[in-house]
């Protein structure tokens, strides 16, 4: 059965997912309304609880159906609601924990409770081994003021990497967008740069990644800018049409021949299997001396 690659399908995400074959998408992520009472265009964002955590459980279920035994599932939401979440894949071993990413996010004090500063990102994968995965590297941290390092390496900077470090699984370079001119008319847009870091480090070139609430299309545009194909699924007619536009201006991103995370002209996140065909290999003080000592033997011999 041909899969709708490279396309937005309007409609309801559980009626379209039961149309696709199993395992036949190598990344599915999904943001899905919070239940918080946001003002989506075509899509009341009130549920009560039991209807709300059943809705979940059905379009989870889906997502691991349709995800290749190599692939991953990411689910983004509030704390509260992955809690739920992790849950449902938990049970039965639907499928495999990896990793709750958090990332950093505007708060307001709600009273009686701690600041809520995160969202979180539940990383699942469909089988136990044999799941593709990379380490991804971020651009090192800088003062803003004097553009010196802001981590002290402690008398080791040669062991400090060209580019970037390796990222955790706590994301704080990574904001909410805070510019009404960077928005699209959609109240939980998320950044093109979180889901490229998603997108690189758990997929290839040529994969499909599968977004069943994709909005105003920042799944499928990280997807596209890296070289992957993509099906998006949305409700709302009006998110689609702003979807569709912003693709048609899309280009792939790459530094020296590999894709990248690239955000206001810089690159943010690269993975570190292509970081070490585009940059020097780090030297060691020993690395260095044993060079030198190389060195200083041929022009003595000369």
């Amino acid at each position: 059965m041909t899969i709708p690659t490279d396309q937005i399908l309007r409609g309801d995400c559980l009626s379209i997912l039961r149309t696709l074959p199993d395992e036949c998408v190598d990344v599915c992520f999904a943001d899905p309304p919070f239940n918080l009472e946001k003002k989506y265009g075509e899509y009341d964002d009130r549920k009560e609880l039991d209807d709300y955590l059943f809705w979940c459980e059905e379009w989870i279920r889906e997502l691991v159906r349709v995800t290749k035994p190599t692939g991953s599932i990411f689910l983004h939401n509030i704390p509260r609601w992955l809690t739920h979440y992790a849950a449902i894949l938990n049970r039965n071993e639907l499928a495999h924990f990896r990793h709750w990413i958090s990332w950093d996010a505007l708060s307001m004090p709600l009273g009686k409770t701690l600041m809520p500063a995160h969202y979180g990102i539940l990383f699942y994968t469909k089988a136990e081994r044999g799941f593709k995965f990379y380490e991804v590297r971020a651009p090192h941290k800088h003062c803003r003021l004097c553009n010196g390092f802001l981590k002290d390496w402690g008398g080791k900077i040669d062991l400090r990497h060209p580019f970037g470090y390796l990222v955790s699984d706590v994301w704080t370079d990574i904001h909410r967008i805070k510019h009404n001119k960077r928005r699209d008319e959609h109240p939980c847009q998320l950044p093109i740069h979180l889901l490229e870091r998603v997108v690189l480090m758990s997929s290839d070139a040529g994969d499909v990644v599968l977004d069943p609430f994709l909005g105003t299309g920042t799944t499928a545009i990280a997807a596209k800018r890296l070289g992957r194909h993509y099906i998006g699924i949305e409700l709302d007619s009006g998110y689609v049409k702003i979807a569709r536009q912003k693709l048609h201006d899309i280009t792939k991103t790459k530094l020296k021949g590999v894709y990248v995370s690239r955000y206001l002209g810089k690159e943010q996140t690269i993975r570190d299997v292509d970081a070490k065909k585009i940059f020097p290999p780090q030297l060691t003080k020993q690395n260095k001396r044993v060079l030198q000592q190389r060195v200083n033997r041929k022009v003595a011999a000369s």
